[in-house]
Parts: structure tokens; C-alpha cells; sequence
């Protein structure tokens, strides 16, 4: 798997895409195989605040439940509805379709520590031993 090269990456799995105090949320291509498939994601609500590397929703698969966490801080501005009826969308598209939040930024936009699509596609295969 090639990661597009216009995200950012957290270790917890995450990307982020920055469109200027907009940015976009959602989970890896690695992720998403590491889940199997995925039937619920519970997001938070637009207009609630999320904190870099703090919990803000989970996604449920068939194999377990886990957290996402935000790479980012700022307040929900939208939540992408049409995974409540298509989780499996995650599964399909994740760097696209699948996106789960877009959080109006704060501060000083993105925090410290993020990956290149290049050093997560090393982080990954690592983990992947």
C-alpha cells in the first residue's frame, strides 16, 4: 500500500488532511485491514471540541471496538453522515470516502509529531512485523 503523499499520520492510525484551519480525519489503509470489517463508527457530534491525541470516537469491527484518536485540536464541524449507513465505506475507501470528521482547528494548526506518508508506510510494515 502506497499512503498518499498529501496526509499527515499519527502511530495511533490515524490521517489528517489540512485545508487551511479545515481539517479532515479519518483512519489508515492499515487500519482498516488491521479491523477487518467494519459494521458501526460513533463520531462526535459537530460543535464538540476534540483534543490532539485524545479519544474522539470509536469504530466498531468484527473482530473488536477501538478509539480514534484526533491528531488534532479544535471544535467537530462535520461528521461524515454516510458512514452510519455504510460503515463498510471505512473499509472501502479509507483516505477518501471513508473520512470520519473535519474540525475547525485551533491554535497553531497542526501539532508536532506527525508523520510523512513515507515514515508511516515505515512505522506500519514495522508494526506489521
Amino acid at each position: 500500500m502506497t499512503y498518499p503523499n498529501h496526509l499527515h499520520y499519527t502511530q495511533e492510525h490515524e490521517w489528517v488532511e489540512v485545508s487551511g484551519s479545515l481539517a479532515t480525519v479519518g483512519i489508515t489503509d492499515h487500519a482498516q485491514h488491521q479491523l477487518g470489517d467494519i459494521v458501526y463508527v460513533e463520531l462526535p457530534r459537530p460543535g464538540t471540541a476534540v483534543e490532539s491525541g485524545k479519544v474522539c470516537g470509536t469504530v466498531e469491527s468484527v473482530k473488536a471496538v477501538s478509539e480514534i484518536f484526533s491528531p488534532v485540536s479544535g471544535e467537530v464541524r462535520e461528521t461524515n453522515a454516510a458512514l452510519t449507513e455504510a460503515p463498510e465505506t471505512v473499509n472501502q475507501d479509507p483516505h477518501a470516502k471513508g473520512w470520519m470528521i473535519r474540525v475547525q482547528l485551533s491554535g497553531d494548526g497542526l501539532p508536532d509529531g506527525l508523520l510523512s506518508a513515507e515514515q508511516y508506510e515505515k512505522f506500519a510494515s514495522e508494526e506489521a512485523g
